[in-house]
């Protein structure tokens, strides 16, 4: 067997050679395994009595890609790998690929380079890494396309998404699956393919097929592809990728191995590259906390309550009904139940209207969910989440029935995205057993949840719920108490420059197309017309009742006044814009509110002409750069790349940018705090709003960067 020190080890079994990979938890391809993979090789090429090689893996899973740390040494190289491939295909006897789990990027490369693949059925395949803004660098381009044909290759690597085991044999990607262990499947496949005597099966000597009915050697498919991948221009691995499939199918295959070299180290190289690494890192350390002991145990969730039955509860409901959990959703009224019950019904067949589930499934979850009138069918839940409406008072009534309802040991959590969990916790009369779970709407789509740590919270009950995070397909990052917590405290500081510069004389679709221009998914107008503008003035005057709010009457005016009118944004056809349908366009009400509120607050109005682009972008992120700075300053955030985290998976940040603190290190943070202070000096700083973080101010004198930043201890 392998032992720790050595992630490859060479054996024989008769007269077949074994190279297993052991290197966990996912058998990455780290430097060492390469070399390891090279040495083990050579051994089984030095042995001549031996017939086939069988390439397995020990553990829950096959190769599940490189490491991707390596790709920030500088004298990364992909060549020593790649040369490996080539003697592996190369080799007169046979060489067998026992695959399991996830055979994902350079795993599936390496599978590629065998003559043949033989897979569990519940074998998962695919190249993601176009996820990473790269694409794949060890002949995935090249040998993938000549196997299952330009069109799938293409779409398999263009998406990154995985295909299983019985997608992978229909399209070529692999030979035979069996139900035995990976080790004797790959065995049994070796003996088959010495006992049929033919010549070794290499895809660099296969002829890429073009789609059925090409009849232009795939130049008119592969002019639509490249105009398809030239759309997205923040996203340049697309056309590369495209690049490197046409030279699979038009290039002998030692030219399209140079084609792939070029476009894999150009990317690799890349801004967006290096930014959509960051995040992957990012992601996974969001997930270690500090202080919190590794092995801590975990409080059983079996059975989940839901209180509240609206869209967001509704929506956190289908989280737990599509991770099997058996779920209830209590509501004070008939009528909010029944409502409640048939938009989760509807959203599921939506999804399997579009062959994203099946009839079965849709019933299979809708069976797991349950209501109820009575809130005692709550007390023999593991988890019981609060959805009511974003009040203070209302949610302290809830939470204290919760405390006196819900079985000792049952975690109690709010889904509040800006009130004090510390207050709602003492509600309860048990605060060490709640916390907070921030879902983002629609909660039953948007990745990101936000893990409130309060102030009592019990270590068990944190680390359950960053492990539930998981098991309901979610990307947890963990919060302390404050207004907003991380997300919404930035987006108030982004929010409020909006509405200035809209009171000023910029248009609503004007301020959106810049931030828009940038990446974002949505701008700030039309976003909050998509969440509600009821919703978010509600919270701007819960806000100002726990004296949060500088005593400006100006400050977010625009939404209180909007609010006021009955302007909720899309649901009630009006908002920021006019709607038709979903179709947002201007109204020229909302400049003629925008022009009174202006006047009635003293603000100087300009030629919406005159605000250019630049200032907005400036007015709208460097606030909220320096509110994620102070966040960290104040331990409210743990990391740099948590912030990233909350903003790409929650708020639509462009994740070829990295999150609002990665691009700060790239525009430099000297050069953000100096624009602070142009603005200061320009719009006065009557109430701080321009005022630089003191370690925005530290880090800028020291030409430091947030990344190379770390918390006191």
């Amino acid at each position: 067997m392998p032992t720790p020190t050595t992630p490859v080890t060479f054996t024989r079994q008769g007269l077949i050679g074994l190279l297993c990979i052991d290197n966990p938890p996912v058998n990455a391809l780290s430097p060492a395994t390469v070399a390891a993979l090279i040495e083990g090789f050579a051994a089984f090429e030095a042995a001549a009595d031996l017939q086939a090689l069988v390439i397995h893996c020990a553990g829950r899973t096959f190769v599940a890609g490189g490491d991707i740390t390596a790709f920030e040494l500088p004298d990364f190289s992909a060549a020593p790998y790649n040369a490996l491939l080539g003697r592996i295909e190369a080799s007169s006897r046979p060489v067998v690929a026992a695959l399991h789990g996830t055979v994902l990027g350079g795993g599936l490369e390496l599978a590629l380079a065998c003559h043949w693949r033989v897979a569990q059925p519940g074998t998962k395949l695919g190249f993601p890494e176009v996820k990473l803004g790269i694409l794949p660098g060890s002949l995935g381009t090249q040998r993938g396309p000549r196997l299952a044909g330009a069109a799938v290759a293409l779409d398999l690597i263009s998406t990154g998404r995985m295909i299983s085991a019985r997608a992978a044999l229909d399209a070529g990607l692999v030979d035979e699956i069996t139900d035995g262990a990976p080790l004797e499947a790959g065995i049994a496949a070796a003996h088959m393919r010495i006992a049929s005597g033919h010549a070794p099966r290499r895809a660099s000597e296969l002829t890429a097929a073009l789609p059925a009915g090409d009849a232009d050697g795939g130049a008119a498919f592969f002019a639509k592809a490249l105009a398809d991948a030239e759309r997205k221009p923040r996203y340049p691995a697309l056309a590369a990728i495209v690049r490197c499939v046409q030279a699979a199918v038009t290039l002998p295959f030692a030219q399209g191995e140079a084609v792939e070299a070029r476009e894999f180290e150009a990317l690799r190289t890349s801004a967006t590259s290096k930014a959509m690494r960051h995040l992957f890192f990012a992601e996974r350390e969001a997930g270690k906390i500090p202080g919190l002991a590794k092995g801590t145990p975990l409080r059983a969730i079996k059975r989940v309550g839901i209180l509240g039955a609206g869209t967001m509860g509704g929506g956190i409901a289908m989280n737990f009904a599509n991770a099997g959990f058996a779920t209830v959703l209590f509501e004070t009224s008939e009528t909010a139940l029944q409502l409640g019950l048939g938009l989760v019904r509807k959203n599921y067949e939506a999804s399997a209207a579009k062959g994203r589930l099946s009839s079965a499934q849709v019933e299979q979850r809708m069976g797991l969910l349950s209501g109820s009138l009575d809130d005692a069918v709550l007390s023999d839940c593991d988890l019981v989440i609060e959805a009511v409406f974003e009040n203070l008072e209302l949610k302290k009534q809830v939470c204290a029935r919760l405390g006196a309802i819900a079985k000792p040991g049952a975690i109690i959590a709010t889904n509040t995205s800006t009130l004090d969990v510390d207050v709602l916790a003492q509600a309860t009369g048990r605060a060490a057993d709640v916390v907070g779970m921030h879902f983002f709407s629609p909660a039953n789509v948007m990745r990101l949840l936000e893990v409130v740590r309060g102030r009592d919270t019990a270590p068990d009950v944190l680390a359950t719920v960053m492990k539930l995070a998981t098991t309901i397909g979610k990307v947890a990052v963990v919060s302390g108490v404050c207004y907003g917590f991380i997300g919404n405290r930035m987006a108030e500081v982004y929010m409020r420059e909006a509405e200035f510069l809209i009171l000023e004389g910029a248009d609503p679709r004007q301020v959106d197309h810049a931030v828009e221009a940038l990446g974002m998914a949505m701008g700030p107008g039309r976003m909050l017309d998509m969440a509600g503008v009821d919703v978010g003035a509600k919270t701007v005057i819960e806000y100002g009742k726990t004296g949060g709010l500088p005593p400006d009457a100006s400050y977010r005016a625009l939404v209180q006044k909007l609010f006021a009118l009955g302007r909720f944004g899309q649901k009630t056809g009006a908002g920021y814009y006019r709607y038709e349908g979903r179709n947002p366009v201007p109204d020229a009400e909302l400049t003629a509110i925008a022009v009174a509120l202006a006047a009635e607050h003293g603000i100087n109005r300009r030629a919406a002409a005159d605000i250019s682009n630049d200032e907005i972008v400036e007015r709208l992120l460097y606030p909220l750069i320096n509110e994620g700075i102070r966040i960290l300053e104040e331990g409210i955030a743990y990391r740099p790349g948590d912030i990233d985290i909350v903003w790409v998976a929650g708020y639509g940040f462009p994740d070829h940018r990295g999150g609002p603190m990665w691009m700060a290190d790239q525009i430099g943070l000297a050069h953000v705090a100096a624009r602070l202070a142009h603005y200061a000096a320009t719009r006065g700083n009557t109430y701080g709003y321009w005022t630089a973080a003191p370690l925005l101010t530290a880090l800028a004198a020291e030409g430091s960067k947030l990344a190379n930043w770390k918390a006191p201890r």
